[in-house]
């Protein structure tokens, strides 16, 4: 990504930062994120930030991933916590106008910030496993979801149920984004996301670690409720429309679905999600 051409806001002739400084400039043009390839290493190395939960999660967890902030005037009472962290550490933030501002998130539900922050790679499956502690654990394998608002109420969710990761397919190119880290409100930096590698390979890594695995299907599945939910758990959740790979869920253990009325003929993807994480969450252990 091409870093901002401006350095931190307010600095003095003589190198030192100062809090406040003049009325920005205007903002250099929006980045535009493009979704990661196979390889890790082909998604931006930063991510542009909107939103206050978005930022103040970062800001609370890895501060050091913080590499430029952008305001609006109105917002710099509630944010002096960040500002003085940015001017003690050397990291440029400006006051923009609203224009600005909407410019540079791409989006007018910037709520008042902008931060451009390192992006955290994913862990290996192996990594997490052996970092995960004993005891009741509950996972989302993300076969082809795509959708940012999606991925996004699915990590709030997620991080909502003390989901202990997002397991993403070797192949899957999804990549957080600004957008899907705004709906998530701070969820995003609250639960981890895990490359996989080959499917045969990663599924009896997760069944050796003791989970069981279950495809969440629109028909032909256990009903949800009546189902008796391992402690441990991955939710298999396919592609908006498409659903999952039919051989992947030919592998899971278990098949689950959510009953209804029938007069739609399934929730959406985040909402399934949540639904099925509040059901492995009241199981008894």
């Amino acid at each position: 990504m091409t870093r901002s051409p401006y350095g931190p806001r307010g600095g003095n002739r003589d190198g030192r930062e100062s809090p406040w400084g003049r009325r920005a400039e205007p903002a250099p043009a929006p980045v535009v994120e493009s979704a990661a390839s196979s390889e890790d290493a082909a998604a931006p190395r930063e991510l542009r930030l909107y939103g206050r939960n978005a930022v103040d999660a970062v800001f609370a967890r890895r501060p050091e991933a913080i590499r430029k902030v952008y305001l609006l005037e109105a917002r710099i009472p509630q944010l002096q916590p960040l500002l003085k962290w940015c001017a003690a550490n050397r990291v440029g933030y400006r006051v923009v106008a609203e224009d600005d501002l909407r410019k540079l998130a791409a989006s007018s539900h910037h709520e008042g910030i902008v931060a451009d922050v390192l992006r955290e790679a994913p862990q290996s499956l192996g990594a997490w496993l052996q970092a995960l502690p004993d005891g009741p654990a509950c996972a989302l394998w993300l076969d082809g979801v795509g959708n940012p608002h999606n991925l996004g109420a699915i990590l709030r969710s997620a991080a909502h149920f003390g989901v202990s990761a997002v397991l993403l397919p070797k192949t899957s190119p999804l990549a957080l984004s600004g957008a899907a880290a705004r709906v998530a409100e701070g969820g995003a930096e609250a639960v981890p996301f895990v490359r996989l590698g080959r499917d045969d390979n990663a599924l009896a890594q997760l069944r050796s670690a003791g989970f069981s695995l279950a495809a969440t299907v629109v028909r032909g599945g256990e009903n949800l409720f009546a189902a008796r939910l391992p402690e441990r758990l991955v939710y298999v959740l396919g592609a908006e429309g498409e659903g999952m790979d039919a051989e992947l869920a030919k592998a899971c253990d278990l098949r689950l679905g959510i009953p209804g009325s029938g007069k739609v003929e399934s929730l959406n993807v985040s909402a399934a999600t949540a639904v099925l994480l509040a059901q492995w969450a009241a199981c008894p252990r």
